[in-house]
């Protein structure tokens, strides 16, 4: 009597007394991967096309192995607006702050930190070809570190509590909507690349905490030796067993504009089909998707818009998302697509400097 008052759900399908159907189909739930993102044009774009290179019988289905993302990292995915790019912020203090260093530091180096300095505390323009200016003094800023030493290094100042907000350090700084983005491409079988113009290194440090293998990190690059090798060319040295890895002051490449391109071919090997940036010098990687002749792509810019949440220069956002309209990029407004940027908790507050 007992088990004829009960009913049984059987892979969706709610079973009477008497053992018939009632024909209910309980259909799983879709699960919601973008809980921080507003219904927008740009993210309804990506789902689209998403859906498009993944559904089998598509004429633009993708195959697994060809789905390569790419995405810049500072102002795509990481805060850069407080008060400025991450590792600018870690030289100043590397030069000008680290008692360990700063009195030895070149006065090349103490000069690049300054211009920083200047630039974020007293509103001072950055000389031109800044970009270079900083790696050359990034690179000897940082000579002599091993590997370890220089992951460490970044990791603890990453812990520095970001100016220009409360409940946030520098290494917490992720754009969320963006780390759902993550999570729907891997979700869909999608590779994805960082491919930033800030070190290599800072950058595999930072993303290690959202679980971005390092081997999926293109950079700016130093020239890397043996601590034992001397003046004596890598070609003539056979590393010994109880040697270390370390940084030498020598720029190989800042990794901007056309040398993310051209790093892209070298180490991915295939011309990506969707590509995440935020500033001119993304331009050239999109455009290097945009040529796949294979596969359909799609390109975003990401615009900080948002002084209320962030750090933003309007005037500046807008020039950006014309830009990048005109381009044929797909536009994020952090604005008006972005529930909220880095999560509960975080807020924005002036900048402060002892």
């Amino acid at each position: 009597m007992i088990l004829a008052l009960l009913c049984m759900t059987v892979q969706g399908v709610m079973l009477t007394s008497c053992g018939k159907a009632d024909n209910t189909i309980v259909a799983p739930a879709a699960k919601d991967y973008f809980p921080s993102w507003n219904q927008c044009e740009a993210l309804t774009a990506l789902k689209e096309y998403v859906e498009d290179v993944t559904n089998p019988q598509s004429a633009n289905y993708i195959s697994v192995e060809d789905r390569i993302a790419t995405f810049d990292m500072d102002g795509t995915f990481v805060g850069e607006l407080y008060p400025t790019y991450f590792e600018y912020n870690m030289l100043e203090y590397r030069a000008l702050d680290d008692v360990s260093y700063r009195d030895k530091a070149p006065e090349d180096v103490r000069e690049a930190a300054q211009a920083i300095r200047d630039f974020v505390r007293n509103g001072k323009s950055l000389p031109s070809q800044f970009d270079m200016k900083h790696a050359y003094a990034a690179a000897k800023a940082y000579a002599g570190m091993t590997i370890a030493e220089f992951d460490a290094y970044v990791k603890a100042y990453a812990e520095t509590p970001a100016n220009g907000f409360s409940g946030m350090t520098y290494g917490q700084s992720f754009y969320q909507p963006m780390l759902e983005v993550f999570d729907y491409l891997k979700a869909n079988g999608f590779t994805y690349y960082v491919v930033s113009g800030s070190d290599r290194f800072i950058c595999r440090a930072l993303v290690e905490s959202i679980g971005i293998e390092p081997n999926r990190v293109i950079g700016m690059d130093v020239r890397l030796k043996s601590n034992r090798q001397g003046l004596e060319a890598g070609v003539n040295y056979t590393l010994g067993r109880e040697e270390d890895i370390v940084r030498t002051d020598e720029l190989i490449i800042k990794n901007l504009k056309t040398n993310k391109v051209a790093q892209i071919a070298q180490e991915i090997g295939k011309v990506p089909v969707l590509s995440f940036g935020n500033s001119s010098g993304d331009c050239a990687m999109h455009n290097y998707c945009l040529s796949n002749k294979k596969h359909r792509t799609a390109t975003f810019m990401l615009v900080a818009d948002d002084d209320a949440r962030d750090h933003a220069n309007l005037a500046e956002a807008a020039k950006r998302e014309a830009n990048w309209r005109q381009a044929g990029y797909y536009v994020i407004s952090m604005k008006n697509d972005f529930r909220t940027i880095y999560g509960d908790g975080v807020v924005k507050t002036e900048f402060k400097f002892e």
